[in-house]
């Protein structure tokens, strides 16, 4: 497949045939996520999330914005028409699977935990062990 009116659809079905990819666009479903929440909210490592949050961004699905030295992402609709029906159904059945569901209750205790004053019994800040965060 090639490139129409500037739309890759090869480059669109494979973003979105990828479990992970799945997992961080399901955990940007309502509003823009700070890169530091994704790797410990998925439990895994940084380069991975950059990796496909890259991938995602080739893609046309996400955008990003810097915030001092942190990058937030959100999702972008496709413009191409048939795509962005492809990717609105595909929204709707990450919404009806469990495992999604699970993913955004840890991202949701996740951005808490990092909020809060005091961090007790969390293992990292920002990717770093809680008393170097200090």
């Amino acid at each position: 497949m090639s490139k129409t009116n500037g739309f890759n659809s090869e480059l669109f079905f494979a973003a979105l045939a990828d479990k992970t990819r799945l997992r961080l666009l399901n955990l940007m479903r309502n509003g823009e996520v700070c890169v530091c929440f994704f790797a410990e909210t998925l439990d895994t490592n940084n380069p991975k999330i950059s990796r496909h949050l890259s991938y995602l961004k080739r893609a046309g699905l996400v955008t990003a914005r810097r915030d001092g030295k942190w990058m937030h992402y959100k999702i972008a609709e496709p413009t191409d028409k048939a795509a962005a029906e492809v990717f609105d159904a595909t929204m709707k059945m990450l919404a009806a699977d469990p495992e999604m569901s699970r993913d955004l209750k840890q991202l949701a205790n996740v951005c808490c935990v990092l909020d809060a004053p005091v961090m007790i019994g969390r293992k990292k800040y920002h990717g770093v062990e809680p008393e170097k965060a200090r």
